[in-house]
C-alpha cells in the first residue's frame, strides 16, 4: 500500500485540494510540508501525537517536514478551536518552549542538513511593517470570506477583537514564506485550521500564479486530538518529568473501548494487516490491545526500557502484587509535616491526586482512596512519619496509583 493510501486507511485525513496531486508526491518522498506548533507549553502533550506521528510517517518516505513554531502568532493568539481570547507571552518564554519542542520531537524526526528544520514565524512575522503588509497582503483577503470562516463564528458571540482577526492573514503569510523561502509545497493541520489553511493556499496563488504549487491536507480528528491531551488533574504531557512514563502508559491504558483501535490505527507504526485482525477483539481481547496501545505509544516517548518497566509496574500493581518501583513518586519534605504526622487531603493535593483539599474530601468520602491497599476511613486520617519512610500507596479510585516517600 503506498502511503498516500495508508494514511487514508488509518482515518488520518479529512479534506485536501488536489487529492491526485498530493497522492503523487507524498507517495514518491515529492513534499515539503509544515506543521505548526503554538509554544503555549515547555511540553509537548498526547494532542500533538497525530501530528508527531504524521511527520515521522512521511518523513520515513523520504518528505521533508518543516515544524513551524508559532513564535510570532503567539504574541496576539489563535482564536481557532476557542471562545476565549488566548493570554500573552514574552520572547523568553516563546524561545524556551521552543527549545523544549525541538528536544521532544526528535524522537519522532530527524532533523538536520536535507532532513526536517525548525523555523519559528517570528523571526519573518515580527519584523513586517504594518503599511507594507497591507499593500501587498490585505487585498488578497475578502472579509466577508473570512467571517464566514468557522473560526471566527464561534468567537463572533463574545465579540472578536482586531487582533485575533488579524491570526488567518499572520498564518497564511506563513505558507506564502515559507512556500518562497524553504520551497514548502504542502501545508497539514487540523478541521479547526481548515480556513486559515485554504487562506494561505489562495494567497501564494494570487501572489504568484495560478501555476504555484501549494496544497492543503487537514487531520480528521484535530478536536479529539486536542481533548486526548485533557485529564481530571490537566494535561498529560511528554515531559517525564511533567507526566511520569507510568502515568503515560497509565492513561493509554484507560481510553473509552470505542476509541482503542481509532489510536492504534492513527498513532502506532504497527501494520495495518495486524491492527485489522484486532476489529474482531472483545472483552479480555480489547483489554490486551489497550495494553498493545499503552506499549507502543510509551516506548515511542519514552523509550523500551521506559515502556517494559511501566508495564512491569502496572501488571503487578493490577494483580495485586507489590512492585512499586516504577510507580509515580512524590518525596513529602519534613516541613509538610505536623507533630510527625500529614492529613490524607493535604497529602493528597502534595501528591498532585487532587486539585485541593475539598476535591479531596469528596474522593474520601466516596470512599475512592485507599492507603497501603486500606479504605481510608474518613478525611481525618493522618498519615505518620514512620509510613512515609517506608513508603506509602495511595491509590485513587480504581486506576490510579501514587506513592509518597519522606524525602
Amino acid at each position: 500500500m503506498k502511503l498516500y493510501d495508508e494514511l487514508v486507511a488509518r482515518g488520518l485525513i479529512a479534506q485536501v485540494t488536489n487529492e491526485e496531486e498530493i497522492r503523487e508526491m507524498i507517495d514518491n518522498g515529492k513534499a515539503t510540508f509544515y506543521i505548526g506548533f503554538d509554544p503555549t507549553a515547555d511540553s509537548l502533550h498526547v494532542g500533538h501525537f497525530m501530528a508527531l506521528c504524521l511527520m515521522k510517517r512521511l518523513q520515513m518516505a523520504g518528505n521533508k517536514p518543516i515544524a513551524l513554531i508559532g513564535g510570532g502568532t503567539a504574541m496576539i493568539g489563535d482564536p481557532s478551536g476557542r471562545t476565549d481570547m488566548r493570554s500573552m507571552m514574552t520572547k523568553e518564554i516563546i524561545d524556551h518552549n521552543s527549545a523544549c519542542f525541538k528536544k521532544q520531537m526528535e524522537r519522532f524526526i530527524e532533523f538536520g542538513e536535507g532532513k526536517a528544520q525548525m523555523v519559528n514565524n517570528a523571526d519573518w512575522l515580527l519584523g513586517l511593517n504594518y503599511v507594507d503588509v497591507l499593500r501587498e497582503v490585505g487585498a488578497c483577503f475578502s472579509v466577508n470570506n473570512m467571517l464566514r470562516a468557522e473560526c471566527y463564528k464561534q468567537r463572533m458571540e463574545k465579540g472578536l477583537s482586531f487582533l485575533e482577526f488579524n491570526y488567518m492573514i499572520m498564518q497564511s503569510y506563513d505558507f506564502y514564506y515559507l512556500f518562497q523561502k524553504y520551497g514548502c509545497n504542502m501545508q497539514f493541520g487540523g478541521n479547526d485550521q481548515w480556513s486559515n489553511m485554504l487562506g494561505g493556499t489562495e494567497l501564494i496563488r494570487k501572489k504568484l500564479g495560478q501555476d504555484a504549487h501549494a496544497m492543503t491536507i487537514t487531520l480528521l480528528l484535530n478536536s479529539e486530538g486536542k481533548k486526548m491531551g485533557k485529564t481530571a488533574k490537566g494535561a498529560v504531557w511528554l515531559d517525564p518529568n511533567k507526566t511520569s512514563p507510568f502515568d503515560f502508559y497509565q492513561y493509554w491504558r484507560n481510553v473509552e473501548d470505542s476509541d482503542v483501535l481509532k489510536c492504534i490505527r492513527m498513532l502506532t507504526f504497527l501494520p495495518l494487516e495486524q491492527i485489522d485482525e484486532m476489529d474482531s477483539w472483545k472483552d479480555a481481547k480489547l483489554n490486551e490491545a489497550k495494553q498493545i496501545l499503552a506499549f507502543e505509544l510509551t516506548k515511542l516517548v519514552h523509550g523500551e526500557e521506559e515502556a517494559l518497566n511501566a508495564q512491569a509496574a502496572a501488571k503487578a500493581l493490577f494483580s495485586g502484587g507489590g512492585d512499586d518501583a516504577n510507580m509515580p513518586t512524590t518525596q513529602i519534605t519534613a516541613d509538610k509535616l505536623v507533630d510527625g504526622k500529614i492529613g490524607i487531603l493535604n497529602l493528597m493535593v502534595t501528591c498532585g491526586l487532587a486539585p485541593s483539599n475539598k476535591q479531596a474530601r469528596l474522593l474520601v468520602e466516596q470512599g475512592g482512596v485507599l492507603v497501603n491497599d486500606e479504605k481510608v476511613p474518613s478525611p481525618q486520617f493522618t498519615v505518620t512519619e514512620e509510613m512515609l519512610k517506608a513508603g506509602v500507596k495511595i491509590r485513587k479510585g480504581k486506576k490510579i496509583f501514587h506513592k509518597a516517600i519522606l524525602g
